[in-house]
């Protein structure tokens, strides 16, 4: 590893970058920065220099000390890139005033130091890259200024799928099978490697994204040619927030956004609020770090924290470790927040040393951020720090009761305030349709059975009574077999959540080998798995002799990657299905991951309920999620006797003592050295060396993006909606899974149809997520999931819509390629979160080559909003207290929504009417946030934005006026 940076060492021995000097201006702007005078040298401990750095506390301004951790890292962003263009001093004086201008949504500039993709996002975006040279090309622009400033890795994780299970062969046939099926893309990948400067591809095997993020590529602080800056990342990935847990600020865009970042654009963002959330007490023995991340997931979806950060604080920081603190900042998509953010404390520079940072990288964050007022210091040696004068001893006795109860330093300003005592957290899971609809696990039989009495919904079935016992009998390998609902046949332990946490891995091992010691097995028909977020994972459970007993009970290594978590759950044995099937049975999958949303995990598991690992285990080997824990055993002993749940459940004790054993340095040093090393086949993969991509036709992987084809120099400015038909009208949490699935493509579906008439067989349709490169295949998968709930189709569940013109009924995409042909816009209506979940950007490109031109919903997820923003969709609200159904729309009338022709009589956030046919007028809020915004919208989308921007700056002109 080297002194600092090992990512961007490894950058240099892969390829010398071209455009080093670009990307160092990009980043300090050292001659055109108006704040140079706040250049200051770091002195090392022990002599010498770490590098310059521009000082916030030079900036001699008391409102720093009020400023939450985590608005001080903007400040530090703006400051560093304040270059009076793209970062202006009015940007600046705006962050530091953040107590004032944060609730009037005031609008900054902010440019992270790095992007982070997972291939499931990055082949679109470098196909939207390779798309947009092409395009730069034929505008008789330079096609190599399209090229990433900041540095980009890219992990390959999102791909591998459990074809094969309950095998000690399961995880090399599963890698021979992903790179099988995703040669095509994966070749692609490493030409982008290539032919774009400052990329860093993790080959497919190396484990999932943000655990090699927090493990490894994560720097906290950068120092690039001497100038140190805070480490800030956006991710094409909603869960990138998880490396908030290691003090990091960053987050999951769309992937479009991700493109105009690395190409220097400053993105646009509404200055957050911070919402304070202290934290005191200790966990309860027992009480794992999923248990606290679905109960903060809860508390916080309740206060509303949608578009804020989370800031972490209070003398209960000292009793969650990083892995905790990194689980809990993980799910900040599902509790609503833009990051759950922890500062950087001594727990983050142990975990640093732990992971094999070197003792100088080290040494070189702590300094920088103690010297800039980033550091979080709970010890007491704090009360020494400050000094206070005769006269003020009631300040100085408040200020050591803060230091002592573990508060920030000074007093600082939250948003709001919340609190949580650890010792109030009890175990839990969530489910069975959402990720913050947390269940007790006392209370998880009672609630299981409400779920079936109660109709159809997110806490609901709508089972008759009579039916809820009802069982069905099958063979499975030769054996009798039955379901009934609630019958767990999928526990997987899977995801970013939790595989990157050592407690609650090594805790389902502690657990498995109690089970296996008194013969407890897990049924054959359970598929079950094990998918390790980074190689470590099977090193350490290796060491401590627990891997064993995970296999005995069908806990086989399968990949590593997303696997079950992100719906690569792979096929359930034929029996298996066919009795789910035929005879409409509730079935569960039991999952340590983060989405449990219906339809995402397998298309015939409508349960799907989120816990713990050891959780996991438990429900595997109890076969079922109808069963209290603390009343019913979980299986027989050998010799018969009950054994319950509390008599395998291993202490926090137990626990703490194999991690500390087990869990050293030297297995991560051992594993990232050799991260770039992939699997033979992948080496063995050779790729072109132009710089334009030559695309292939017959290509159903990668296409060149057809809304870059046709660009020209003149932008298209904004468009009215007239006479619009609804093409889906939905209700409330439509998921981006519900609108551009990521898992497997059905074979009754558009794709598949086209699949097939280009001569690609079934067992090759690969998933949604891996053809995400190929526009012809994705805009057949928008609004393909099976689950979708069309209120057109007035009870009927199907990824289906009506023709509103003929009556007939059609397939989404067939209706909409209707509409299109017969030139007609069309709308979509939508309740309250619409597009929560992913950050997936076909959720928008889809909508938009389907003609998509407004969708009008009672709220947006915030990533979501920003995707439909970049592709130049208008996203519409209704007014508080109004939605569809309040304004009696019923999807069947026609809409019109006048918006004037120049963008300079649209303003951010104007109240616009919308006119149907049959003489309904309504208001909406336009929800264009910021100008940049409306720029783009006037451009056609972000990418025509970002291309005219590169040529117009070559002539000298501007392109928001």
């Amino acid at each position: 590893m080297t002194d600092n940076i090992p990512p961007l060492d490894l950058r240099r021995k892969i390829k010398q970058r071209s455009n080093r000097n670009l990307y160092i201006r990009h980043q300090s702007h050292p001659s055109r920065n108006p704040f140079t005078r706040l250049l200051k040298t770091l002195q090392k401990p022990g002599g010498g220099e770490f590098g310059k750095y521009y000082s916030l506390p030079s900036l001699t301004d008391s409102r720093i000390d009020r400023l939450p951790f985590s608005i001080r890292i903007l400040l530090e962003s703006a400051i560093r890139n304040c270059d009076e263009f793209q970062v202006t001093r009015k940007d600046v004086e705006k962050i530091l005033d953040w107590e004032k201008t944060s609730p009037k949504k005031v609008e900054i500039p902010f440019k992270p130091a790095r992007v982070l993709l997972q291939d499931f996002t990055g082949v679109p975006t470098i196909v939207d890259l390779a798309g947009m040279r092409n395009a730069m090309d034929k505008l008789g622009g330079d096609p190599i200024k399209i090229n990433p400033l900041v540095p980009v890795d890219l992990v390959i994780d999102h791909s591998v799928q459990v074809d094969v299970s309950r095998s000690e062969d399961a995880l090399q046939a599963n890698m021979e099978l992903e790179l099988e099926r995703n040669k095509e893309r994966y070749s692609f990948l490493k030409w982008g490697a290539n032919a774009f400067d400052n990329i860093l591809v993790v080959p497919p095997g190396a484990g999932i994204v943000h655990q090699v993020n927090l493990e490894y590529l994560a720097r906290v602080v950068f120092n690039t040619e001497g100038i140190l800056y805070y480490d800030t990342v956006f991710g094409t990935d909603s869960h990138t927030a998880m490396i908030n847990g290691l003090g990091v600020a960053g987050w999951g865009v769309g992937g479009i956004e991700a493109e105009a970042a690395m190409l220097g654009q400053a993105m646009s963002m509404l200055l957050p609020g911070v919402v304070g959330f202290e934290l005191s007490g200790r966990l309860k023995d027992g009480v794992t770090a999923t248990d606290l991340v679905l109960t903060v997931a809860k508390i916080l979806r309740r206060h509303g924290v949608v578009g804020n950060f989370v800031e972490f604080y209070g003398k209960g920081m000292s009793e969650i470790s990083l892995p905790d603190r990194a689980t809990i900042a993980n799910m900040s998509p599902e509790y609503g927040a833009t990051m759950g953010f922890f500062p950087v404390d001594h727990i983050t520079l142990q975990y640093l040393k732990l992971t094999g940072r070197s003792d100088n990288t080290i040494s070189m964050i702590e300094s920088y951020l103690r010297a800039n007022k980033l550091f979080m210091d709970y010890s007491q040696d704090r009360q020494s720090e400050v000094k206070f004068p005769a006269g003020r001893e009631e300040e100085e006795v408040r200020w050591k009761t803060r230091v002592k109860e573990g508060e920030p330093e000074g007093e600082m300003g939250f948003s709001s305030h919340l609190k949580l005592n650890l010792q109030d957290v009890d175990p839990c899971v969530s489910g069975p349709k959402r990720p913050h609809d947390q269940v007790l696990l006392k209370d998880m039989k009672a609630d299981w059975h409400s779920c079936l009495d109660n109709k159809v919904g997110f806490k609901g079935y709508g089972i008759p009574k009579e039916d809820q016992n009802r069982r069905v009998e099958f063979q499975f390998a030769g054996i009798p077999a039955e379901l009934k609902h609630g019958d767990i046949v999928i526990a997987a332990i899977t995801s970013c959540t939790n595989t990157s946490n050592p407690s609650v891995m090594l805790h389902s091992g502690l657990l498995a080998k109690k089970a296996c010691d008194l013969g407890l097995q897990v049924k054959p028909w359970i598929k079950t798995s094990l998918g390790p977020g980074s190689r470590v994972v099977t090193k350490y459970l290796e060491k401590s002799g627990l891997l064993r007993y995970l296999k005995q009970l069908g806990f086989h290594i399968v990949g590593y990657g997303c696997t079950t978590c992100i719906g690569n759950s792979g096929d359930l044995d034929e029996p298996v299905a066919s009795a789910i099937a035929e005879n409409d049975i509730v079935a569960a999958a039991v999952l340590s991951g983060n989405r449990n949303f219906e339809g995402r995990i397998h298309p015939l598991t409508r349960a799907n309920y989120l816990a713990s690992p050891p959780i996991v285990v438990a429900y595997a080997l109890a076969g079922t999620v109808d069963i209290d824990f603390e009343t019913e055993p979980i299986g027989l002993s050998t010799n018969g006797t009950e054994i319950f749940l509390r008599d395998i459940w291993p202490s926090s004790e137990e626990v703490a003592d194999v991690v500390q054993s087990n869990v050293l340095p030297d297995m991560f040093k051992s594993v990232y050295e050799t991260i770039t090393e992939g699997h033979p086949t992948w080496n063995d993969l050779h790729v072109p060396s132009s710089r334009l991509y030559e695309w292939d036709p017959k290509s159903t992987y990668i296409h060149e993006p057809p809304y870059l084809k046709d660009i020209s120099m003149s932008p298209p400015g904004p468009y009215a909606v007239k006479d619009a038909y609804c093409l889906v009208n939905l209700g409330d949490s439509i998921t981006t899974d519900h609108i551009s699935p990521g898992g497997n493509i059905h074979k009754d579906s558009p794709a598949a149809k086209y699949l097939t008439e280009l001569g690609v067989g079934r067992r090759d349709f690969n998933s949604y997520g891996s053809r995400r490169g190929n526009d012809e295949v994705m805009v057949r998968g928008t609004f393909a999931n099976i689950r979708l709930v069309n209120k057109l189709l007035e009870g009927e569940v199907a990824p289906k819509t009506i023709h509103v013109p003929s009556g007939e009924k059609l397939s989404v995409f067939d209706a909409a390629m209707r509409y299109k042909g017969e030139g007609q816009d069309t709308i979509i209506l939508a309740g309250s979160e619409y597009g929560t979940g992913s950050a997936r950007d076909w959720a928008a490109k889809g909508p938009k080559l389907m003609g998509v031109k407004a969708v009008i919903a009672k709220s947006f997820e915030r990533i979501h909003r920003s995707n439909l923003v970049g592709m130049g969709i208008i996203p519409l609200c209704f007014q508080p207290g109004e939605d569809a159904e309040t304004l009696e729309l019923t999807g069947h009338e026609r809409y019109t929504i006048d918006l004037p022709n120049d963008i300079r009589e649209i303003k951010p956030g104007q109240d616009i009417i919308v006119k149907t046919d049959n003489s309904k007028s309504f208001k909406c809020t336009l929800r264009f946030d910021t100008e940049v915004e409306l720029a783009y919208f006037d451009h056609g989308d972000i990418l025509q934005y970002v291309i005219r921007s590169f040529i117009g700056s070559r002539q000298g002109n501007t392109l928001i006026s």
